[in-house]
């Protein structure tokens, strides 16, 4: 892990020129604004963001209300997600962990959010078996992952399998929409919503 720390600490300064990372884009930051909250239950309830990288994901869901908790494992992204959190006024606690096996109490969150993380963990059938551990019952998991044209990432499919192997619902929404990525994009995205 301390290599991966490393390298995702080398790319804390610049992280957020991608549109989607950054969500500086007005349009990019409202089109994921309106997709979360479709998944999300209303507001207020206590979300964790798994892999919270610079905190864009964390510091819009505390804008909107909810009691947000951000993890990752490289010190210099969450930096950058604490400065984030400070400029836009909201309070969002961050821990530095492993998403892979994140150390908090089981049932201690409504929601678990992960973006773009579980594709990159080894074994993620028990990595999905320890976050939904981590759902109050009735709790939301919110996967937001993809097949990239790169080759890297997990299935639609396969997630969602995954998913069901945990004994877990999944719906499964494709994110085709430009203004999500501030691009156009052919490859695979999608958000998986499993309800408790």
């Amino acid at each position: 892990m301390g290599g991966a720390r490393a390298v995702w600490d080398a790319h804390a300064a610049t992280f957020d020129d991608e549109a989607d990372h950054g969500l500086r884009d007005p349009a990019v930051r409202a089109a994921w604004a309106t997709l979360l909250s479709a998944a999300l239950p209303a507001a207020p309830v206590s979300v964790v963001d798994l892999g919270c990288g610079t905190g864009s994901v964390s510091v819009l869901l505390a804008e909107a209300g909810h009691r947000v908790y951000g993890l990752d494992a490289s010190a210099g992204m969450l930096d950058v997600a604490r400065d984030k959190a400070g400029r836009h006024g909201v309070t969002v606690p961050l821990v530095l962990g492993d998403a892979a096996d994140p150390p908090f109490a089981a049932a201690s969150f409504d929601v678990v959010l992960a973006r773009h993380v579980l594709w990159a963990l080894p074994d993620p059938a028990a990595v999905l078996a320890r976050w939904s551990a981590l759902l109050r019952p009735r709790g939301r998991l919110v996967l937001v992952e993809g097949r990239w044209s790169t080759g890297a990432g997990i299935s639609a499919a396969d997630c969602a399998s995954l998913v069901r192997r945990n004994g877990r619902e999944a719906e499964v929404l494709a994110l085709r929409d430009d203004a999500l990525w501030g691009k156009t994009v052919t490859d695979e995205r999608y958000l998986l919503l499993s309800r408790g």
